[in-house]
């Protein structure tokens, strides 16, 4: 009897230990599994190991927020010219205007208030979640292209901008499709050192915006700031602020999107305070409806519209050294000047040229201008409808060359000058590219 009780005694521990095991294996700690992984690596060759880590490194990192399913690929397509004030034929590269991310190896977070995301290296990196004083700021190498995927977020800052570009190459901003990310700074602006960070979204360098998606951004100062370039190739942004709704140094270029602006300021304005031959603004594609304090679109040098649709009621419309339509539609309500070429760099003789698109003028009472140039003044096609008590006034030549024009309601054959002195305006001999002096500025700026 005694052996049989030892016997089962036996038994009993070892059916324990058995137990024992299998509850260990289910409940294995992240250590124990980060340590079986190092063991793993260990064992394997350098280049085996180089890979594991790395895939590692970045599993470990998505399981940190919120994943995403890869979208189809959807590029838009710039309808470009390379005959314009600006050579345009390489503005824009394959992956601006991809408006899906490739999230093969991306790298995903979710946001926390009071934390601050920030990124260093190139890559595709998807944000995720609400926060409150929190930024997401790129500080990458001079050669790095960074992505940020927002899926649906909510930045709500008090004094800093929600993205800050401190460095990199190029970042792309693309809203995923089916969400909204809001973007708000409710405060005083604070300065980072001694870069003023006034904006919601604040770029060094270079910035793109794309997307299927929505962003709404609301600034108690400007909406979105580059210290270089701005492209804008897709999504719907919508600009509520009390300063410049998109403003640049260098130059903003818009091939697609929904984009509403309402500021106390300008809507879409390129100037660098150090170099006025630069800052200019070119649009193939897109709909914008303005609504501004003071211009709806300014820039320095060359204003070109290729295509797109421009709806702006402002104090000015269009205003540039050179104002170059070829295309697109463009409906104005000002109460100053409809459109304004006006001497603002030396790079451009002073010229409003129109070549082709629907342009119409509406202007308030008492001493305003539908199209006013300091210089030339030129139309060569496409229809104009002026309805204002001072429909032309420019100072240089004026030549109806071609086109449909209209003066408040009539059709008319030659140009009206309100400038006195000035004269009539009737068919010239020469036609398109007479304001530019060193034109195709922002060409070649597409790389990849």
């Amino acid at each position: 009897m005694k052996k049989i009780i030892s016997l089962l005694s036996v038994i009993l521990v070892i059916t324990a230990s058995l137990a024992a095991c299998q509850t260990e294996e289910t409940t294995a700690s992240p250590d124990t599994t980060a340590q079986i992984a190092s063991a793993a690596a260990t064992e394997a060759p350098a280049s085996t190991t180089a890979a594991t880590q790395a895939q590692a490194a970045t599993t470990a990192a998505s399981q940190t927020g919120t994943t995403l399913t890869q979208s189809a690929e959807v590029i838009t397509t710039a309808n470009v010219t390379s005959n314009g004030a600006i050579d345009a034929s390489d503005l824009f590269s394959n992956r601006d205007l991809r408006q899906t991310a490739d999230l093969s190896e991306a790298v995903y977070y979710d946001l926390s208030s009071g934390s601050d995301i920030t990124i260093t290296a190139e890559g595709v990196y998807v944000i995720s979640g609400s926060a409150e004083n929190a930024s997401v700021i790129v500080d990458a190498g001079d050669n790095d292209k960074v992505q940020l995927v927002l899926n649906g977020v909510t930045i709500t800052n008090g004094s800093t901008p929600a993205i800050y570009v401190k460095n990199a190459d190029k970042v792309f901003v693309t809203t995923v499709e089916n969400t909204v990310s809001s973007l708000t700074v409710s405060g005083t602006f604070t300065a980072d050192g001694t870069t003023n960070t006034d904006a919601v979204i604040f770029a060094k360098d270079d910035i793109v915006l794309n997307g299927l998606g929505t962003l709404n951004i609301s600034s108690t100062d400007n909406g979105i700031s580059g210290k270089d370039d701005i492209k804008i190739t897709g999504g719907t942004i919508n600009i509520t602020c009390t300063a410049d709704a998109i403003e640049a140094n260098e130059s903003i270029a818009v091939a697609d999107g929904n984009i509403t602006i309402n500021t106390d300021k300008d809507g879409l304005h390129a100037e660098n305070d150090e170099d006025n031959t630069t800052g200019t603004i070119y649009i193939c594609g897109g709909t914008f409806n303005i609504t501004a304090g003071s211009d709806g679109i300014q820039g320095t040098t060359v204003v070109q519209i290729d295509g797109g649709s421009i709806t702006t009621n402002s104090s000015e419309g269009i205003e540039a050294t050179y104002v170059q339509i070829n295309g697109g539609t463009v409906d104005i309500t000002a109460s100053d000047d409809g459109i304004n070429g006006s001497r603002k760099s030396n790079a451009y003789n002073v010229t409003v040229e129109i070549n082709g698109g629907d342009i119409t003028v509406n202007m308030g009472q008492g001493d305003t201008d539908g199209i006013d140039s300091n210089g030339n003044f030129y139309i060569n096609g496409g229809t104009v409808s002026v309805n204002a008590n001072s429909p032309f006034d420019y100072d240089g030549e004026g030549q109806l060359n071609g086109g449909t024009v209209y003066v408040n309601g009539s059709k008319v054959t030659e140009l009206t000058n309100q400038m006195m002195g000035g004269g009539m305006g009737g068919p010239g001999g020469m036609n398109g590219g007479m304001g530019g002096m060193n034109g195709g500025m922002m060409g070649g700026h597409g790389g990849f």
